[in-house]
């Protein structure tokens, strides 16, 4: 069976959509130096050029559409129905706004146009990779398709950029003539490294020596716009805050504009580079930053219900993995968890659903799983318990302000009034004696798949048993407690129940 007869797992969107036919744009023509204006929910009339546009028109972006943003959240949050497509024009208009206040405001940078345009195409293209239900596919699904691979969505972005080049080569000679900064730069490889690169940016950190082959050492701070790997505050996480907080109908505490505002770039004597520090007055506005991080994740992305419904989809995939292909190069035909290796099959590979029809008994099972989602016949979550530093084979919830058990903003530099060219850190202690002692925290959940709630009662009890046996603390709620899904490790609950219970 292939997607040309069955395109699966769309049940998030329940609209069905059509692809139409491109209509030939080229950038030559007068029409496209102009840039064009999108209305955006978040960010109001929102300004690209117009390369960007002729990006935005192209299957390999506007697989997007058809991604949502939360997965299985839709189904706790009746607002949640954004999907990756306006979240990647956010990134790309708020990194072209930052990368401009920060000319503007120091001229000396010596940011150029194209400078800018290639922090703008590598914000609009970050998430170009992304595979059904955003990140369900890549840390749920795919680790169990593929146990002995090491595969991350920023990989697939590189390769569906590199794609899109091919397949739209107006776009690919506009970029390769573009005029670089200095001869030895690099366009096209300056926006692959932006969204993910060769060379791992935590090696860089820590290097003596440049890595980088895009920009040169002196343009070390524009690789802190997109994707911050020195302390996680890029424009991707507040296009993100500001979008999900408003589709969720919470309250987003961080202001990225005053942000851009109170910003400029210094040479930092530790490492001799140039990175984007902040006032010292608004260290506030950070920890409000990586709260809003945390709150999110704790009542939505890692929401109880939610992870159940995540992991049903999870289950429905795995189980219709061999059974759906999709077509590539060469009229090869690839699976769900194999569609990643050819790009031409990848682009079909979305949460789209035009029609669940199919009558192949081969399906059953997916589609039963399906059913039970749409009839609210969820996972039972069994409990949940907060536990210290936890196996690594283990799959456990974690929740932390970014930088795992480190104060995020003692990663961050700052200026002050007095001294605009000197850059320092700040502690927590500087800041307010109410901030936390602890920036992270582990739970464990264990959900019932079984229709079947006869031992129900018994898995609860011998679940406790079980925390108390390791030293863990039980989290009790109304109706259950909440713990996190394992994978790795097998508990009999109760001498007489049927097989093992995977946590």
């Amino acid at each position: 069976m292939t997607c040309k007869n069955l395109i699966v797992f769309g049940l998030l969107s329940g609209i069905t959509f059509r692809y139409w036919p491109l209509e030939e744009k080229r950038l030559g023509t007068p029409a496209l130096q102009v840039k064009l204006v999108f209305n955006d929910s978040i960010h109001g009339h929102v300004e690209l050029h117009p390369l960007l546009v002729q990006i935005i028109d192209t299957p390999q972006f506007q697989r997007l559409r058809y991604i949502k943003q939360f997965s299985g959240g839709y189904f706790v949050y009746p607002g949640a129905s954004h999907n990756r497509f306006e979240h990647s024009i956010g990134v790309a208009y708020l990194a072209g706004l930052q990368a401009k206040t920060l000319r503007e405001n120091q001229p000396d940078l010596e940011i150029t146009d194209e400078d800018i345009l290639c922090v703008e195409i590598a914000g609009l293209c970050h998430d170009l990779g992304h595979g059904p239900f955003s990140h369900l596919f890549d840390q749920m699904f795919m680790p169990q398709a593929c146990k002995n691979e090491e595969w991350k969505h920023e990989d697939a972005s590189v390769k569906m950029f590199e794609y899109l080049l091919e397949k739209n080569k107006d776009i690919q000679k506009y970029l390769t003539e573009m005029k670089k900064p200095r001869d030895e730069d690099d366009n096209l490889v300056f926006i692959k490294e932006l969204i993910f690169g060769e060379t791992k940016s935590e090696v860089v950190l820590v290097s003596s020596r440049w890595q980088y082959k895009g920009r040169g050492e002196d343009k070390s701070f524009l690789y802190e716009i997109v994707s911050n790997k020195q302390n996680g505050i890029d424009v991707d996480k507040f296009d993100y805050f500001a979008r999900d907080c408003h589709y969720l109908g919470l309250k987003n505490n961080f202001d990225h504009m005053r942000y851009f505002k109170f910003t400029r770039v210094i040479e930092v004597e530790t490492d001799e580079r140039k990175h984007i520090c902040s006032r010292d007055k608004e260290a506030d506005n950070l920890y409000d930053l990586f709260y809003t991080r945390n709150r999110l994740h704790r009542r939505a992305c890692q929401h109880r219900v939610k992870m159940s419904v995540d992991i049903m989809i999870k289950d429905a995939l795995l189980k219709a993995n061999n059974l759906i292909q999709f077509e590539g190069r060469d009229e090869q035909f690839f699976t769900i968890s194999k569609a990643k290796n050819d790009m031409e099959a990848y682009t079909q590979l979305t949460g789209h659903r035009p029609e669940l029809e199919s009558s192949s008994s081969e399906l059953k099972q997916a589609k039963n799983i399906l059913k039970r989602i749409m009839r609210r016949d969820l996972y039972k979550l069994v409990g949940e318990a907060k536990v210290g530093h936890f196996n690594n084979s283990l799959y456990c919830i974690t929740y932390d302000y970014g930088k795992g058990d480190k104060d995020p903003v003692g990663c961050c530099y700052f200026y002050n009034k007095h001294e605009p060219q000197k850059a320092f850190h700040i502690t927590r202690q500087q800041v307010s004696n109410f901030l936390p002692d602890c920036f992270w925290e582990q739970t464990i959940r264990l959900y019932w798949k079984s229709k079947d709630e006869t031992h129900l009662d018994a898995v609860v009890r011998e679940f406790k048993v079980w925390c108390y046996d390791n030293g863990f603390q039980v989290i009790f709620r109304p109706a259950m407690l909440e713990v996190k899904s394992f994978t790795g490790i097998r508990l009999r609950i109760q001498q007489g129940c049927r097989g093992h219970f995977r946590l």
